[in-house]
């Protein structure tokens, strides 16, 4: 699902097509975007008769909070086939070595009824496409394909998903009466690039996704009290750490686009004048200290949204 996306600089079209190979249909639900969006005609240069766009119209009136996004993603799962749903994000890419693994372990599990859905593995890429989050507070899994169950829907703001039985499709942050999925691992990576792109970029993007979730009204008072509210600042990359694998190759031709180094720092301090960002943060650069030298990458106090099984 998206809105505006190829407008706000994601790669939606990389992001389908590192999937295609091993899915019989692609379903994009997209929004009533801008006139100046060239999302729609970005999917059908791919020219997959896999893909279906479904159009829809956004009301963040009626699904505050960042509600939309989980309501959006439910529309395009109504409109799937077949036993297991990939989701992916338009800012989440799959590197092709990893089709394989993703295919095999779909097979062995699909007649294990008690496996709801998949758990991958996330790299969060940060600044540029050399550097990504390491950090405590980055969430490090997270579900990515699913059961095509009626009563599994996107929650929240659709970062993940719930059995919710006998759901109202209305309030997808409710906690009552929803059930986290029982999944399993999958050996395979999902490639983050939602914070990585042109700082101008960042700040539209930034602003849209905080309008979804707290309103037009509270957007309009933050920018008047502050001007440039949104302005972004990736912060000091030098403590963050250096990827040196290779990115999917349906990303060659995007990551060639990178062209504001000019925009990055790699050494300073934190910018008095700004907000800084979680990471930058002393109780999270303790945090992320115990648990890479003292806990062996064992997460401190991390939220997980799903009932990991053996399996």
């Amino acid at each position: 699902m998206g809105k505006n996306v190829s407008k706000l600089y994601y790669p939606v079209k990389q992001s389908i097509m590192s999937v295609l190979p091993i899915v019989d249909e692609f379903v994009v639900a997209l929004g009533d975007c801008d006139e100046d969006d060239n999302t729609r005609s970005e999917i059908e240069s791919i020219g997959s008769d896999k893909i279906k766009i479904i159009d829809t119209v956004w009301d963040i009136e009626k699904y505050p909070r960042g509600m939309e996004h989980a309501h959006q993603t439910d529309i395009a799962k109504e409109h799937c086939s077949g036993d297991w749903l990939f989701y992916l994000q338009a800012d989440e890419v799959i590197h092709e070595k990893y089709l394989p693994i993703i295919k095999k372990r779909c097979e062995e599990l699909l007649h294990d009824e008690e496996v709801e859905g998949l758990l991958f593995k996330y790299m969060h890429f940060w600044g540029d496409y050399w550097h990504y989050q390491h950090s405590h507070g980055w969430y490090r899994n997270e579900i990515r394909i699913i059961r095509n169950r009626p009563d599994i829907h996107s929650w929240e703001s659709a970062q993940s998903f719930r059995r919710i039985p006998e759901f109202d499709c209305l309030n997808y942050r409710q906690q009552e009466n929803t059930f986290k999925l029982k999944v399993a691992k999958v050996d395979a990576y999902v490639y983050h690039y939602g914070w990585v792109r042109p700082p101008v970029y960042m700040k539209s993007k930034i602003k849209v996704f905080q309008t979804n979730h707290k309103g037009k009204a509270r957007i309009a008072e933050l920018e008047g009290a502050k001007a440039d509210y949104f302005a972004f600042d990736y912060g000091n990359l030098k403590d963050l750490s250096e990827f040196t694998g290779t990115h999917p190759k349906v990303m060659k031709e995007w990551i060639e686009k990178f062209n504001w180094g000019k925009d990055l720092r790699y050494s300073g301090k934190i910018d008095k004048n700004r907000l800084p960002h979680k990471h930058e943060k002393l109780r999270y650069k303790i945090a992320t200290f115990i648990e890479r030298k003292i806990l062996f990458n064992t997460p401190i106090g991390e939220f997980r949204n799903y009932i990991l099984l053996n399996k």
